[in-house]
């Protein structure tokens, strides 16, 4: 059965991106365009349609970690913040963006909020597993089979004549192999 796990995660957010942007109820607000990511960028995402890319990373992350809220996602969506002369510090990601991104999902019933024992947070849905699901199988399909190269002897010349291979050596008298003696019966 083919998962979430057997594809390479860059390919399968993109083709979860395009699947969003499908989705009436997934649009980047209007302040999108000219926000950060978090407080360690420098500036916003050049990307158009980056919205669509963090929704899809979310909900690949969402399915793998399991209950997770937002503060958990900030810090992995965060980075080291480039501070000049002094150490990189690490700041999380930009919680309002991720906030706005799961209430989108949630709407669209992509993922769910759930309890399992101590843990809250949200998980996966049923049609959000569908999607992920649908799209590695479409990345395997188009991937294409590796085909097996032939291995040919190699050709080596020496000096424009082709080298032999040198013959094996017939057994000398030093290593001549030594037939079993048989006992002498009496």
């Amino acid at each position: 059965m083919v998962s979430i796990y057997s594809v390479e995660p860059n390919k399968l957010i993109e083709k979860v991106a395009e699947e969003l942007k499908k989705i009436d109820i997934i649009q980047p607000p209007s302040w999108a365009a000219f926000s950060k990511t978090g407080v360690s960028k420098q500036r916003p995402p050049t990307q158009k349609d980056w919205w669509y890319v963090r929704a899809a990373s979310v909900l690949r992350s969402v399915s793998m970690l399991g209950p997770v809220g937002v503060n958990k996602l900030r810090t992995k969506y965060g980075s080291r913040k480039d501070r000049g002369d002094k150490p990189q510090h690490f700041y999380p990601g930009s919680g309002n963006i991720i906030r706005k991104i799961l209430q989108q999902l949630e709407k669209a019933e992509l993922i769910k909020k759930g309890d399992i024992g101590v843990h809250k947070g949200r998980v996966i849905a049923p049609k959000g597993k569908s999607i992920l699901d649908k799209a590695a199988v479409t990345i395997l399909k188009s991937k294409p089979k590796k085909e097996i190269p032939k291995i040919e002897e190699p050709k080596e010349e020496v000096r424009g004549e082709k080298h032999k291979a040198p013959k094996e050596k017939k057994n000398t008298a030093k290593h001549e192999e030594k037939k079993p003696v048989k006992p002498k019966e009496e």
